[in-house]
């Protein structure tokens, strides 16, 4: 019998002492602050943020340009070191990259010369994982992206959402305990980026890993997260945490609500009374 994708990852998943507990706090935020030195001062990007995230819960991240969304997520990577306070990963400070985050950019970043399988297996061979076991755990996750088929073509070969996919793949295949996305969709068309939504959403539900989702659209952070957090201006700041009661699985219809529409537009007015525009 064929193995189901959650087989597949009991098969290689490290054994835990205990179940997971999901009520717990997967990412903490205390106090966090970031600064850069320039040529007329320093240059105060964040501002004493705090917040949590749950185990598998979805979080997305709005704000204005330069409020330090992107900072953020670089510092949750493991790849910008805070100025002041901390973020924790299942309590243990990120003091570098890890592991167990899984980070998707803007650009798919995929290597021209290595087929789509080999883009997915990338991780693995860098972190020497054993590429016999993990091949596996890449075909069955092209498979659930609906990509099997392309596993030995080349980017070039691919669509900008098909590469994107792949490169949600790749972010998947050592199996995470966070995913971290820098506005993975915003250099796709506005038809690809609905059905990018829909494709992650089901992601989502099946592997239900902890996401922190930046972006700089309203409707789609609204669509796609369990939670919204609202950021100021630079320094960038935490000024509000909008819950999304919206039942899953969401379609696209689910935008025409009267409450979907209603929370975006209260979420909206944040912004364009501050001065600020959403994207």
């Amino acid at each position: 019998m064929a193995h189901t994708s959650n087989q597949v990852w009991q098969e290689i998943a490290p054994a835990e002492d205990e179940p997971r507990d999901v009520t717990m706090d997967a990412i903490s935020v205390r106090e966090l602050s970031k600064s850069y030195p320039s040529r007329n001062g320093c240059v105060h990007a964040l501002q004493q943020i705090t917040f949590s995230v749950k185990e598998g819960e979805f979080v997305a991240v709005v704000g204005p340009s330069g409020c330090g969304k992107s900072t953020l997520l670089k510092i949750l990577a493991g790849l910008l070191p805070p100025s002041k306070g901390e973020a924790c990963l299942r309590g243990i400070p990120i003091k570098g990259p890890r592991r167990d985050i899984g980070v998707v950019f803007q650009s798919p970043v995929l290597l021209p010369w290595r087929s789509v399988l080999e883009n997915v297996l990338l991780p693995v061979d860098v972190q020497r994982l054993g590429g016999d076991r993990y091949r596996k755990v890449a075909l069955e996750l092209l498979s659930l992206v609906g990509l099997q088929e392309f596993a030995h073509c080349y980017p070039r070969e691919l669509s900008g959402g098909m590469q994107q996919r792949v490169a949600i793949t790749r972010a998947l295949i050592h199996d995470p305990a966070m995913l971290l996305m820098d506005e993975p969709f915003g250099a796709l068309d506005a038809m690809t980026c609905e059905q990018m939504n829909l494709e992650l959403q089901r992601i989502w539900l099946e592997r239900k890993k902890t996401v922190v989702f930046i972006t700089h659209s309203i409707p789609e952070a609204v669509f796609l997260a369990d939670r919204v957090l609202v950021m100021s201006a630079r320094p960038g700041r935490i000024m509000d945490a909008v819950t999304v009661d919206i039942p899953r699985p969401r379609l696209l219809e689910a935008m025409n609500l009267p409450e979907f529409c209603a929370m975006v537009s209260s979420l909206r007015a944040q912004f364009h009374a501050k001065g600020a525009l959403d994207a």
